[in-house]
């Protein structure tokens, strides 16, 4: 039964040892960026020791803006779990779509769903057919990151794989690309972000694979650790740590799969007023 995020006095606070957030739609306001007072609370989380990780859709590239705007720099599971980086760029996990799987899924899609804007992604590198693409030109703006036109990925990731496709397009063939492309190549993972994208990886790359893999890599129990998110793609994340919130934002379906829901949006700093009572005194800077 899901649980409205409530007050806690210190005697039934749980230990938190580390934190997971989803960045759009969950840390980021309606706007893309981060309120001053959650900035202020973070750096709190940040010098108390506590790991504050970013579990994203987005490449390390995309991620940029959001540190910049907190003054830190952290540890990172971009591209929805399939690339996890330690705070200080450390590979800790990479899981590719390799390149001639990634040739034939790319012309499947091209072919299938020749209505969306399609983006492949491979750690650093964000490439499309037309980066002209009004889709492709809104994601830029959110992420703060030019992709480059490239049509050969055979070349531009040989040897490296693929670490994302991107379909962008109306919700009715985003649905039915969600639902198809799993069915044809059951070895991806493929999952709607929001109504109008298409994250296609390989399987075993998610963003619960990702909090074990972090949680790890600090020696920290998953029971100390918490969760934010609000997303469909969270969902997964959420259900793998015993506190995990989904936000006042976010969809039925992922308030419903988490332990909790924030009394806050993410307009409203939800994760960091939820933090604030959890390993604070309850008030925001």
């Amino acid at each position: 039964m899901v649980q409205a995020a409530r007050e806690m006095s210190e005697a039934n606070k749980p230990q938190v040892g580390i934190i997971f957030s989803d960045v759009d739609g969950t840390l980021l306001t309606t706007d893309k960026r981060i309120t001053s007072s959650a900035v202020a609370m973070i750096r709190r989380i940040f010098a108390s020791g506590i790991p504050f990780c970013l579990v994203t859709a987005r490449s390390p590239e995309g991620l940029a803006p959001v540190w910049c705007q907190l003054g830190l720099v952290g540890p990172m599971a971009c591209f929805s779990g399939a690339y996890v980086l330690d705070a200080d760029g450390t590979e800790l996990f990479s899981r590719t779509i390799p390149v001639d799987l990634a040739v034939e899924v790319k012309r499947y899609l091209e072919k299938t769903f020749s209505r969306a804007s399609l983006s492949v992604y491979g750690y650093h590198d964000w490439v499309c057919a037309d980066a002209s693409d009004p889709r492709v030109q809104r994601e830029s703006r959110n992420v703060g990151v030019m992709p480059r036109e490239c049509r050969d990925i055979a070349t531009e990731f040989a040897g490296r794989g693929v670490h994302k496709f991107l379909l962008i397009g109306e919700p009715d063939e985003i649905s039915w690309a969600e639902r198809t492309i799993a069915v044809r190549y059951p070895q991806l993972n493929v999952t709607r972000s929001s109504a109008i994208l298409c994250e296609i990886m390989m399987a075993g790359a998610s963003k619960s694979h990702a909090v074990e893999v972090l949680c790890k890599h600090y020696g920290i129990d998953r029971t100390h650790a918490v969760a934010f998110g609000d997303g469909r793609n969270d969902i997964d994340m959420l259900a793998v740590v015993e506190q995990s919130y989904a936000m006042r934002n976010g969809g039925e379906d992922v308030r419903v799969a988490a332990t909790y829901v924030t009394r806050w949006t993410n307009d409203e700093s939800g994760v960091a007023r939820t933090l604030a009572e959890l390993v604070g005194d309850g008030r925001l800077a």
